[in-house]
């Protein structure tokens, strides 16, 4: 069944990014604006719900309803409080400050993964840690919060998403000089992360690179919905269905170039919303699958 793209918001101008559904609207980022986007789908009004958020990129709540987001122009992942103030998390690795967070996925026990990147074209002077790792930030019965290196084979990840038992972490590697694959690495009883598998391979075409995954959900049966993709190689802008064991169940080619990221929302959570390098929202309705959440169940 072919995929009806509906366009909601947009385009601004610059990457949208990191869509979250809290219950009743979906929330997204306009990067290059340093906002929070809401887009309400009983009124089909979208408005400005966060300003001055330091070019936050990926965004998603916890399983208390607390909004997290990775505030790349701060380099620390940042809490949006309901009063209106940003609480800045711990951002340094062994002394020195973390690069600049791309996407999160958070676990039952409020543990936030993260990408740290380095970001493309960024000096090198810049940065303070030599990796570009998974990162994860631990919350401690005093409140505060330790922050851990999980990963030592990444070089630019990117995507980050829990299976729904959270034995598996599944990475977007997003090298475009090196390697671009989709990853499961398997959660280890001593709570480290074990050798991982590669899922999807993206590679080159007579036309160039082709462009791997960058933010994904999960359906309810598992289901990796990844977004994908660009018009320069390969078989264009896609949402890529992967089964848990790689396989690829179905594609759906997107109408504009470079799909950024994707979430399920609407009361069924059966609609399925879309962001992009464009900085659109997009949103396909009969998608005939249903969305995985930590927040709301």
């Amino acid at each position: 069944m072919a995929w009806a793209f509906e366009l909601l918001a947009g385009p601004y101008g610059g990457t949208t990014e990191g869509p979250a559904w809290d219950g009743q609207a979906l929330l997204f980022t306009h990067i290059p604006g340093s906002r929070i986007m809401r887009y309400d789908p009983q009124t089909g009004a979208c408005t400005e719900f966060r300003t001055g958020t330091h070019s936050t990129n990926g965004l998603m709540f916890d399983a208390q309803g607390r909004l997290y987001g990775c505030q790349s122009g701060q380099n620390c992942i940042a809490r949006f409080e309901p009063d209106g103030r940003m609480t800045q998390l711990p951002n340094r690795l062994e002394g020195r400050r973390h690069n600049r967070p791309n996407d999160l996925a958070i676990d039952r026990k409020g543990r936030i993964w993260f990408t740290d990147p380095f970001g493309r074209g960024r000096p090198a002077g810049e940065r303070e840690l030599d990796h570009a790792s998974i990162l994860r930030l631990d919350p401690q019965a005093d409140g505060g919060w330790s922050l851990n290196r999980m990963t030592f084979d990444t070089t630019s990840p990117n995507g980050i998403l829990l299976s729904q038992d959270e034995r598996t972490l599944y990475v977007a590697q997003s090298d475009y000089d090196g390697t671009r694959e989709l990853r499961a690495y398997p959660l280890r009883d001593d709570d480290t992360l074990g050798a991982y598998t590669v899922l999807h391979t993206f590679g080159n075409d007579a036309r160039g690179v082709q462009r791997g995954v960058d933010g994904m959900c999960l359906d309810t049966a598992g289901n990796i919905i990844a977004c994908a993709g660009w018009r320069e190689a390969g078989p264009g802008p896609m949402i890529y269905i992967f089964a848990p064991s790689g396989r690829v169940l179905e594609t759906h080619p997107v109408p504009v170039d470079r799909p950024t990221n994707c979430t399920f929302g609407d009361a069924d959570l059966s609609t399925l919303y879309v962001t992009t390098g464009g900085g659109h929202l997009f949103r396909v309705r009969n998608t005939g699958r249903r969305g995985w959440l930590l927040y709301p169940l």
